[in-house]
């Protein structure tokens, strides 16, 4: 092969990859009305928390609030995967959930871990069941960093897309 061909076939592949990498990596939902109501969610869900701990957690179990409607509902987790609140699965709080993994193997605390850790807060997508489903759909959460009480942990929402 010489030299013009080997620099060629690096450069069009290099392209390729440039272009095709987002369509392999996506690092949040497309962008919506649903994705920015679920940040500002838990955006708010965060400050409550700043400002009462875990005093705020009975607010977040109120169906039909804005806490709590329809399939969209504020978690609260610590550092372990111990679930500190889920309005949407309650008999989970309690609980250890840190080796929970959805359909493809995802393992959904330490994802959602990483994203608060490495940025404070982000976008993670995973295969969860829709309320009163087994088959599991494309879900994405936004995550947000938190003291509760003083302990670090995380809050979060979520919604499916489809």
């Amino acid at each position: 092969m010489n030299e013009r061909a080997f620099f060629t076939g690096f450069f069009v592949l290099a392209a390729w990859f440039g272009t095709a990498a987002p369509a392999f990596s996506q690092q949040s939902p497309p962008e919506s009305e649903r994705a920015k109501q679920i940040v500002a969610l838990v955006e708010k869900a965060a400050a409550l928390i700043d400002r009462q701990g875990k005093a705020a957690f009975p607010e977040f179990r109120l169906n039909g609030s804005e806490w709590l409607s329809g399939d969209t509902y504020i978690f609260v987790s610590d550092m372990n995967g111990y679930v500190l609140v889920n309005g949407g699965v309650p008999r989970v709080e309690g609980t250890n959930r840190a080796g929970l993994k959805d359909s493809n193997g995802k393992i959904l605390h330490a994802e959602m871990l990483h994203v608060v850790k490495s940025k404070g807060s982000g976008w993670v997508d995973y295969m969860f069941p829709k309320p009163g489903q087994t088959k599991p759909s494309q879900k994405w959460s936004y995550v947000k960093a938190v003291k509760v009480d003083g302990a670090p942990g995380y809050v979060g929402a979520g919604f499916y897309p489809e």
